[in-house]
């Protein structure tokens, strides 16, 4: 087992070890902090992701989303890799879909444009604040996808738990905007198209 994969696991055991209780109100607080964000209010066209397991829990951030008039997306993984943006469009629109994560159906769904995207709302296995890196489960939908979203704040979700100085990334792990927790920023003011973040 190489280091990239000892990592990987030790984000997911930290997480999972958090209580119930305790990482339902750490969620909350993880959304908070995206739902005041600047990336946020100035965002129109949102993907986020339905949390699957121990992932941060940001249902909470989505409905919020829909409430506000944004469009909120969620992705659609392929078997082939590819990697989609889908906004469901009635309330039948989910489903289990591949790894057993609920997902949109296209059918009945908006499909969204990497660059039509504003803000991006990505979960992690482990990450390293200061580098602004994280390291996902492994099938490496997310890194093929994001360099596409040209126009997009990206930003993890994650448990301070899950945090790892010296994360290992290789040369195509994506290199965040910022990443939220329930107790700290990890970003710049500005990201590199000078969007305002916070």
């Amino acid at each position: 087992m190489n280091v990239k994969e000892l990592q990987r696991k030790a984000g997911i055991a930290a997480r999972k070890s958090i209580p119930r209780e305790e990482a339902e109100r750490l969620s909350r607080k993880i959304c908070e902090r995206l739902l005041f964000s600047e990336a946020y209010k100035s965002a129109k066209n949102i993907l986020s992701y339905y949390p699957f397991g121990s992932e941060a829990d940001v249902k909470y951030f989505n409905s919020r989303a829909v409430k506000d008039g944004k469009t909120l997306a969620l992705p659609i993984c392929r078997g082939d890799g590819i990697m989609i943006a889908a906004a469901p469009e009635s309330p039948d629109a989910l489903i289990t879909g591949i790894h057993g994560i609920t997902a949109p159906v296209e059918e009945r769904s908006r499909i969204l444009k990497p660059e039509e995207l504003d803000l991006i709302i990505v979960p992690c296995a482990a990450f390293n604040g200061p580098a602004q890196s994280r390291i996902g489960m492994g099938a490496g939908y997310y890194d093929r996808y994001l360099p596409q979203c040209i126009n997009a704040v990206c930003i993890a979700a994650a448990y301070e738990a899950q945090q790892i100085e010296g994360l290992y990334v290789e040369e195509w792990d994506f290199v965040l905007d910022a990443i939220a927790t329930e107790s700290n920023w990890y970003c710049a003011l500005y990201n590199k198209n000078d969007k305002i973040l916070i």
